[in-house]
């Protein structure tokens, strides 16, 4: 394999070690182990940046890592958001959304793929949006709990924030898979 050739899996290696952090990440959480679990968090929350720039600056853009990325992103956000919503501290409702939502986008995306054989993965601006708002908002949880800060205003001002972006990307998608479901069935 060339250098180049080498270098193009890059970002989807990045990806996967975002994926392979979720179940350490999680045991961490659940062990008190805040300050590793905290830093673990923010590499992968700096590596899902990362691996979406290089698959650009590197031209290495994968179907496999158009898939991978957003599934890695769900698996962790889901992953620590449950985690603490077990732990009580996230609000219970607010974890409930998050996963009504994700299992939503992944059903939606399931039924779309399989009747049309055409999905493409291209996030809605308000779905990164709420990915970015739900990255800060568990960085500030875990802060928190690693080092005893407290920070009350600014994690219900992100707990609304992550609230109201989760409702309106699940909604947007509703509304975007609903829409072109009838300009199919009006093709027929």
């Amino acid at each position: 394999m060339t250098a180049r050739g080498a270098l193009s899996l890059l970002p989807n290696i990045i990806t996967l070690a975002r994926l392979l952090a979720v179940p350490v990440t999680v045991y961490l959480i659940l062990l008190g182990e805040f300050v590793p679990a905290f830093w673990l968090f923010v590499a992968a929350g700096i590596s899902d940046a990362l691996d979406g720039f290089l698959a650009k600056r590197l031209k290495a853009v994968s179907v496999i890592g158009e898939f991978l990325d957003p599934l890695a992103d769900k698996a962790l956000l889901v992953s620590v958001f449950i985690t603490l919503g077990y732990l009580d501290r996230v609000a219970m409702w607010l974890v409930i959304l998050i996963v009504f939502r994700d299992l939503l986008i992944i059903g939606g995306a399931i039924l779309f793929q399989t009747l049309t054989q055409s999905l493409e993965v291209n996030p809605l601006y308000i779905s990164k949006i709420n990915t970015a708002a739900q990255i800060v908002l568990a960085c500030t949880v875990l802060a928190q709990l690693a080092s005893g800060w407290q920070a009350a205003e600014a994690t219900l001002a992100l707990t609304i924030l992550v609230g109201a972006t989760t409702f309106l990307s699940g909604a947007a998608y509703v509304i975007k898979w609903g829409w072109m479901a009838v300009l199919m069935e009006r093709e027929k």
